[in-house]
């Protein structure tokens, strides 16, 4: 008897170790003043419990059907420790994922869950501390039923993500670094907030004066 049957490749190129923990000392916040927009989720995808700890890791990216979440439900079991799930959700009406699958995520080591859609049992992931961010809540569950895709470029949030960038998310917001820019990106960012470290407040403020300034001159106006 000949076995048909398909094996779902969850094969990442994940950034080294060390990257990955050197990203997660920054927020996004500190990321944006070297990243460009398209990097950048939108305001709809938040936390869905208060003041979740920052998450860094490599995207393991999800696409579900409508009204569907069985891929997102095969990725438990196939992420690796550190992994940071990414789902772009065939509608925001049924949920993608509820606290039973969070918790198996967790156990497995996947360090957040990032959903363009909605999530149910949200307050069973605060208790357990896994950081879950979507569009909302709803307590309807998806069923297992579609085909959708494991490890495919996504879209999330209104970022193209694909498998391996790296994931940064806190209450400030969700920043995607694509994979080929991992490291030219963290030099940057660990370099501005070095230089930004040396400044006072005082230091900071006249030259901030100065550059508002000069910008309003531009216009043909002044302080």
């Amino acid at each position: 008897m000949t076995d048909d049957l398909r094996p779902l490749d969850a094969t990442v190129d994940r950034p080294a170790p060390a990257i990955i923990k050197a990203y997660a000392s920054l927020s996004p916040n500190e990321l944006c003043d070297v990243l460009e927009l398209y990097c950048v989720m939108r305001h709809e995808i938040r936390p869905l419990w208060p003041s979740p700890p920052r998450i860094a890791g490599p995207a393991l990216t999800i696409r579900t059907g409508k009204h569907d979440n069985l891929m997102f439900h095969a990725s438990i079991y196939l992420a690796r420790p550190g992994d940071v799930i990414v789902v772009e959700a065939g509608d925001d009406e049924m949920a993608v994922a509820g606290g039973n699958v969070c918790a198996i995520a967790q156990n497995n080591g996947v360090a957040g869950l990032v959903v363009d859609g909605v999530i149910r049992d949200v307050v069973e992931s605060r208790e357990h501390g896994f950081p879950v961010f979507g569009r909302g809540v709803s307590p309807i569950p998806a069923k297992r039923v579609g085909d959708g895709g494991m490890n495919v470029q996504i879209r999330c949030g209104g970022v193209v993500v694909n498998p391996g960038d790296v994931v940064v998310a806190d209450e400030e917001g969700i920043v995607v670094i694509p994979r080929a820019r991992a490291e030219e990106v963290l030099e940057k960012a660990q370099a501005k907030v070095a230089a930004d470290s040396k400044l006072s407040l005082d230091d900071w403020m006249r030259r901030h004066r100065s550059a508002v300034e000069a910008a309003l001159k531009t216009k043909g106006y002044r302080l």
